[in-house]
């Protein structure tokens, strides 16, 4: 039996105030996001604080609503645990219920500062997705977002870092590092977001479309390898049914968008 210590989740103890890696890692995606796009708006003229100004907003009504989806589809457990509901640095967040909250609050602000939605959807994508990869490794320490059961032969055989492979030891059992497939499928699309980006072939709103397409079709193959999904039915997995509808909904729009709507502007034109 292998005797392994998984990473401890508080990164820093000072008695009453514990500060946890899950929270540190969020933090340190939001704040790259955000460097992103205020870099990225200027560019397109755009004033700079327009994104702070957004996040300000968004940003917490994003993490509370990812919150509220988790909780919903676990109500089973939170209803005889009310207390745990707050406690988000123990995980359980779900990042459909965070860009639900997202978009909602964009499309507000948009129509409040007489802005574009889709321009704002645009310049946010990539850094949306970078913010996601980065914040898969919060799962990581937490030991959580995992698959099914492996070997480490398995794991070795992927050539991962023995930290990793450790760290997916749990209860004496290896699991699939489910978070470490959809981190780096994020990545891939953060490159494939900023070549896009640079390129006068996209209209408006379809940076951010190709960003749901394309997490959408990773998401959907990661999650059928989870143990944790939430599940609509007893066999149908939620992010998987969310995924599909997105695909199917995003590319139909492109399509109609591009069919019977003149004179769209780029991503590249200026606000």
């Amino acid at each position: 039996m292998d005797t392994i210590t998984p990473i401890n989740p508080i990164a820093i103890d000072l008695g009453p105030l514990q500060i946890h890696w899950y929270g540190i890692i969020i933090g340190v995606g939001i704040a790259l996001g955000l460097y992103l796009v205020v870099k990225e708006s200027q560019r397109l003229g755009l004033h700079q604080d327009t994104f702070i100004d957004l996040l300000v907003w968004a940003i917490p009504i994003a993490i509370i609503s990812a919150r509220i989806y988790y909780v919903a589809f676990e109500w089973s457990y939170y209803q005889d645990n009310p207390g745990d509901i707050i406690k988000i640095w123990n995980g359980g967040i779900a990042i459909h219920g965070a860009l639900i909250g997202a978009v909602v609050t964009t499309i507000i602000f948009a129509k409040l500062k007489g802005l574009s939605f889709w321009k704002l959807a645009d310049i946010a994508a990539p850094s949306i997705i970078l913010g996601q990869a980065i914040g898969r490794w919060g799962n990581f320490i937490n030991q959580e977002a995992h698959g099914g059961e492996v070997t480490r032969e398995f794991l070795e055989g992927l050539f991962l870092p023995d930290f990793i492979i450790n760290q997916m030891y749990i209860d004496g059992t290896y699991y699939h590092p489910t978070f470490l497939y959809e981190s780096l499928w994020n990545f891939a699309i953060f490159a494939l977001l900023l070549v896009l980006r640079r390129k006068a072939m996209l209209k408006r709103g379809e940076l951010f479309l190709t960003y749901v397409i394309t997490y959408s079709i990773g998401r959907y193959f990661i999650e059928g390898l989870r143990t944790d999904s939430l599940m609509l039915t007893e066999s149908l997995r939620m992010a998987q049914f969310i995924s599909i509808v997105l695909i199917v909904a995003a590319i139909a729009f492109i399509i109609y968008r591009r069919a019977t709507v003149k004179d769209q502007k780029y991503y590249t034109d200026s606000v």
